[in-house]
């Protein structure tokens, strides 16, 4: 018997909280989560969301960013404008006064274009970037391991100095090679299941905070 999706969406309740409140994904929920506890989203101004699709970390970050104008106008770190970028594989609706770029992240030109947009001023990297899953965990795991090291790499090169990345990973036999390395890069660093995620995911978030 063919399962029936609406019936599913039915019964996920941040499914149908993001609908109801004009979010594109439940998994607006995740960010909003990891917000709250480790206040991601402070003086950041210029934000890349890679893996953006469909959008919703994207409404949060302009929502944040619109905040962060008006909360923190002093003699500190501020700005008098926003910058927020997304990219995606997939293609992403537009979002008004956000530059979104369809392409991957692994693409030999997409570093000189974000560091073109930002200015080498970004203050923060959010990833919910996934890979294809193939349905074999240990192959899908070692697969999203690769792919975190791509951005880790490439973090390392644009987020400024104190800056925050927030990183979705899989739990596996290498994670914690992974979450070694990336520990080297940040003042602080922790690991993080949202209650949003789904029971059964295997998916974990890596919060790095104040780049080397």
């Amino acid at each position: 018997m063919p399962i029936n999706n609406f019936s599913i969406h039915n019964k996920d309740t941040y499914y149908n909280r993001a609908k109801k409140e004009g979010y594109r994904a439940r998994s607006v929920y995740k960010i909003q989560e990891i917000h709250h506890k480790f206040n991601i989203f402070k003086r950041a101004f210029y934000i890349l969301d890679i893996g953006c699709a469909p959008g919703s970390w994207l409404q949060i970050a302009k929502e944040q960013a619109i905040k962060n104008l008006k909360k923190y106008d002093d003699q500190y770190y501020s700005r008098n404008e926003y910058k927020i970028m997304g990219i995606d594989i997939k293609h992403v609706t537009p979002i008004e006064s956000i530059e979104i770029i369809q392409s991957n992240i692994t693409d030999t030109d997409i570093k000189k274009r974000i560091i073109d947009y930002f200015d080498d001023k970004l203050d923060l990297i959010l990833s919910d970037a996934s890979i294809k899953k193939r349905g074999d965990k240990f192959t899908d795991h070692l697969n999203q391991i690769r792919l975190c090291y791509e951005i880790l790499n490439l973090t390392k090169l644009i987020l400024k100095k104190k800056g925050i990345l927030v990183l979705k990973c899989f739990q596996g036999s290498d994670f914690k090679i992974f979450f070694d390395d990336f520990k080297k890069e940040f003042h602080i660093t922790k690991s993080y299941k949202p209650k949003a995620s789904k029971k059964k995911s295997n998916e974990i978030y890596l919060i790095g905070i104040k780049k080397k």
